[in-house]
């Protein structure tokens, strides 16, 4: 009989000790689109969490909508998301905002769906145009509006884009209708994200790419950027998005992330998806090599 009470106590000692154990023994599951900027992030994210202590999933490859879809169902606690993709993609804002208020204005909006957008980091990773330089400037175009007048007066341009950009509410149709004039669909070549730029340098027939401004590849291939003349992207400041009952779980889990954001600026993501994109280099070892450089691990 004594024997059996002991075993009682012990058991209802283990589910009590369970029950005060930190919040951090919860699986944290983070979430990474299909680019390489998004793989680097969850990577970075995942390894200076874990030397916190928390315990860390990763799950990466998706498309923005599919991402989100996994946020909002609450199988994916963490991931970066730009402003401008949750002004236009998520939330149907059209309105010309700053970078601030597009920040703040996701970030009220999200909040109604349970998503809680911390500070951001100093990454404006925005969708450009680019063109090889050469023949930029031997068909004498700077800005997208350049290009615009061209093909209105019967030049014919093809681009290279992913699929993506041909469906968003931020991207080609929208973007067409705003300068007032059309590619074609025959002279759209749609293809995976990391393509583009391979493409656009190797490919002969190919005018025009669409390329992410932090793309190290930018500067090693001797492309231009169009300018955005006419204002028509709007900013995509990078911030750890993260859900509200994941934050509730975590107490310091904000302040963590937000120490990460501060770490990152445009021309450190520029340089360090130049280490994986042309120097080959892993994602985990980049990501290890930024969290070291950076005094964060």
């Amino acid at each position: 009989m004594a024997l059996s009470r002991l075993t009682v106590f012990l058991a209802w000692l283990v589910i009590g000790v369970a029950a005060l154990a930190p919040a951090r023994a919860q699986t944290l599951m983070i979430g990474g689109k299909n680019f390489t900027e998004q793989y680097l992030v969850a990577e970075i994210t995942a390894q200076f969490l874990r030397a916190k202590g928390y315990m860390v999933g990763t799950r990466t490859g998706f498309a923005t909508t599919g991402i989100r879809r996994e946020q909002e169902a609450g199988l994916i606690d963490i991931y970066w998301e730009y402003t401008g993709t949750s002004l236009l993609a998520f939330n149907n804002i059209t309105a010309k905002l700053g970078p601030q208020d597009a920040y703040h204005r996701v970030k009220e909006l999200d909040a109604r769906k349970g998503l809680v957008w911390l500070s951001p980091s100093r990454i404006d990773n925005s969708y450009a145009l680019a063109m090889r330089k050469d023949d930029a400037a031997r068909k004498g175009i700077s800005s997208i509006s350049d290009l615009a007048t061209k093909a209105r007066q019967g030049d014919r341009f093809k681009l290279v884009c992913n699929l993506e950009f041909y469906l968003r509410p931020d991207g080609l149709m929208p973007l067409q209708r705003e300068y007032g004039f059309e590619f074609g669909d025959e002279n759209v070549i749609r293809t995976g994200t990391d393509t583009v730029y391979d493409v656009l340098r190797d490919a002969p027939y190919i005018d025009v790419g669409l390329v992410f401004t932090t793309d190290g590849r930018i500067i090693a291939y001797d492309f231009l950027v169009l300018r955005d003349d006419r204002g028509f992207f709007p900013s995509y400041l990078l911030a750890p998005v993260v859900r509200q009952r994941t934050l509730d779980k975590h107490p310091d889990l904000a302040r963590d992330l937000e120490a990460l954001a501060a770490k990152l600026d445009n021309a450190t993501m520029a340089r360090l998806n130049a280490m994986i994109d042309l120097e080959k280099k892993p994602v985990g070892a980049v990501a290890s090599f930024f969290l070291q450089a950076s005094g964060l691990n």
